[in-house]
């Protein structure tokens, strides 16, 4: 390992050497505790009995080689503070870890797994000018064997239920909310205890690659959540490792994040090597096409709060990291969670930037939903939040979610927070859909969106697939089915995403009747869309589309197959003096293919 590089935080690959490490004579293990008065290793190659670590390199490292240890066997640090007491901790290098409440480490062997997704990863992209649509899952509540609270399908079991359901759904990327270990079911890993640790929840390490590689071998990527700002508080993990704070900072008035977990202290070189090679690590290791990091407003300003200042030291770290993980991954993709004003999020960090690919747009996604919960009547007063997204959209390149944050906490799911009554929940779902497919930006949807979902997430149940027994639900994940799949194929819905001439208003100023409409164009082709939010049918309405004579109807929200009382659009539409004669139904949506007559010599 190259230990000046560790130390000043330049280093990606510190688990290569740092944690426990097969080979043909056993294993052998270290780990990094500078404020340690001594470190011994337990385990069940010895009985649980103490084996001595002696000092490495400077004398902040711990060494010990074990001959008899194996694959699968359980290890921890005994770790002796400087005065006298001990913590029993489980490796923060380590590559496999018990399930909570135990927590001892895994030996655990990367190599070997026979991947087949090379021409998968000689093809993968950021999909800029590309088709993304993602869906976001967590393992533990997609599907379940059993109601029984401990009992999950194993990563390879998942692979044969969710790669299938992605295929017909439309979806062709996976974000899977966090991996590594975490003793909490609640904080759906986003407090972790160990960073190179896939969750034992779900089986092995070579699972997880197995998982992985049966999704590249279908075309579809796999982004995974990364935590790079807080981590779990649990005692035998990376909290006072060394009886000082190691990962942390020593000032409780920033050491403690608003989920009551411990922050990481980025100004420690050591810190952002750990950071820096855990993010590189599932990149290389497990071949995940990229990384969604959570909640980086907490490292670009103190604690979150733009009051407190910048924490540049922070920031720096991010560019820093960013910057490596794309030359060491090609065509990897970074989303940053990021709800502040910052600029420049996915400026290339050659531009000064902080060189993200995509920064969720936090608030598109509370505008919408915000217009939607409103009572049709209070829209015309609310009119411009659905055209205020395009005043700042091209500051960052965006991606739409719906994740997992609106779906839980008492916030009602997707289908439950449009306004009014059981029967106008759905027609308002289905319309929303559709702006958010014919909005720019790239698209995220959480599990069971997709079914009208109506009760809230909750991570120890699985989704409540039993629904779609019911007419009304079966016709909306028809409806949802047939919108992803011709979002995928129609290159005007994403091909100049963040190009100007990609969008243009063709009616913003419908107030009154709540109708908005907007082309979008790619290369070859342009998509009208029209919608009507009101409650009320919108008799001769009249808009143009640019040069286009001809519309033909590509979806229509309100189409009786999709559990709405019928298009009164024709299949095509000529324009009449230059504009296009609608009747819009109430609460619908309308996408046509917006053609020119070709014109004669």
């Amino acid at each position: 390992m190259d230990f000046y590089g560790f130390y000043t935080g330049k280093i990606f690959d510190a688990y290569k050497w740092l944690g426990a490490h097969l080979d043909e004579n056993g294993a052998v293990f270290r780990t990094f505790a500078p404020g340690a008065r001594r470190v011994s290793l337990i385990g069940e190659f010895c009985g649980w009995d103490e084996i001595p670590m002696k000092k490495a390199y400077d004398g902040n490292f711990w060494e010990c080689r074990v001959e008899n240890a194996g694959e699968g066997m359980m290890y921890k640090y005994r770790i002796y503070r400087a005065d006298g007491s001990c913590t029993d901790h489980c490796d923060p290098y380590g590559f496999g870890m018990e399930l909570r409440p135990a927590n001892a480490s895994f030996l655990r062997e990367l190599h070997g797994y026979p991947f087949h997704d090379q021409k998968w990863m000689q093809q993968r992209s950021v999909c800029r000018d590309k088709p993304l649509n993602i869906y976001e899952i967590h393992f533990g509540s997609f599907r379940k064997p059993s109601e029984e609270p401990d009992v999950w399908y194993d990563y390879e079991e998942l692979a044969e239920r969710i790669v299938p359901y992605l295929k017909e759904n439309g979806y062709n990327y996976l974000e899977i909310m966090p991996l590594n270990e975490h003793p909490c079911d609640e904080s759906w890993g986003y407090q972790g205890t160990c960073f190179f640790s896939p969750t034992s929840r779900y089986g092995t390490a070579k699972q997880l690659m197995a998982f992985v590689d049966i999704c590249h071998q279908n075309d579809i990527g796999v982004i995974l959540d990364f935590v790079p700002v807080h981590f779990a508080v649990d005692d035998y993990a990376l909290a006072s490792y060394d009886g000082t704070a190691l990962y942390e900072y020593p000032n409780d008035a920033v050491g403690y994040s608003e989920w009551g977990s411990r922050n990481f202290m980025h100004s420690r070189g050591e810190v952002r090597s750990f950071l820096q090679s855990a993010a590189h690590y599932w990149l290389s290791e497990y071949h995940m096409d990229g990384i969604r990091m959570d909640a980086i407003s907490r490292m670009i300003y103190w604690q979150g709060d733009p009051a407190r200042g910048v924490n540049h030291i922070a920031v720096d770290f991010l560019k820093y990291m960013n910057r490596g993980l794309k030359e060491r991954h090609p065509g990897i993709l970074l989303a940053a969670e990021d709800s502040t004003c910052y600029p420049g999020i996915t400026k290339p960090t050659e531009e000064g930037g902080i060189g993200f690919d995509y920064k969720w747009d936090m608030g598109w996604m509370n505008d919408t939903l915000n217009y939607f919960r409103t009572d049709p009547k209070d829209r015309v007063r609310d009119y411009h939040k659905l055209t205020f997204s395009m005043m700042y959209y091209y500051d960052e390149c965006f991606l739409l979610p719906f994740s997992h944050d609106e779906v839980v906490h008492g916030k009602a799911t997707i289908l439950q927070k449009m306004n009014g009554d059981y029967d106008n929940k759905f027609p308002q779902a289905r319309a929303l859909y559709m702006y958010m497919y014919a909005h720019p930006g790239k698209k995220l949807n959480f599990m069971g969106n997709e079914i009208g979902q109506l009760r809230e997430w909750d991570e120890k149940r699985g989704q409540d697939w039993d629904i779609l027994q019911y007419p009304v639900h079966d016709a909306f994940h028809r409806f949802i089915k047939k919108l992803n799949h011709l979002y995928l194929s129609h290159p005007a819905l994403y091909e100049k995403d963040y190009e100007r001439e990609g969008f243009r208003w063709l009616d913003c100023n419908k107030e009154e009747q709540c109708i908005y409409a907007f082309l979008r164009a790619g290369k070859t082709e342009q998509i009208a869309a029209v919608f009507n939010f009101s409650d009320k049918i919108q008799d001769n309405y009249r808009f143009a589309a640019g040069d286009a004579t001809e519309l033909k109807l590509l979806l229509a929200s309100d189409a009786e197959e999709y559990g709405g009382k019928g298009s009164a659009e024709k299949k095509s539409i000529r324009a009449e003096d230059g504009f296009f004669p609608l009747t819009l139904n109430p609460y619908s949506a309308y996408y046509f293919l917006a053609q020119a007559t070709a014109k004669t010599k």
